[in-house]
């Protein structure tokens, strides 16, 4: 029984993962996930992120989702990347997300 108390505290203090899509120049959409969104962020304007962001500055935060686990995060963050311009740029619209 405290074992799995114990898994469950453990599983819900694991869900400090997010999935994040920032605009960059251009228009692209990226998406990326990481633990501290701001922190990820500061990186990708500085041009210490993502070789993608690095060449298309300055970037914008325009969704996240929060709360997840790394492979929920990772997950996410590939069905986001399979989905059509018009589909990512409608999720942007709806705004931040928490599950």
């Amino acid at each position: 029984m405290l074992q799995g108390m114990a898994r469950k505290r453990r599983r819900r203090e694991l869900r400090d993962w997010s999935v994040y899509v920032l605009r960059c120049a251009g228009g692209a959409l990226y998406t990326g996930i990481a633990k501290d969104v701001e922190e990820r962020l500061r990186k990708h304007r500085a041009g210490r992120g993502a070789a993608y962001t690095r060449s298309h500055l300055p970037v914008e935060l325009v969704y996240r989702e929060t709360q997840m686990t790394r492979t929920e995060a990772l997950v996410r963050e590939a069905g986001i990347k399979r989905l059509p311009k018009p589909k990512k740029e409608a999720l942007v619209s709806k705004g931040t997300r928490k599950p």
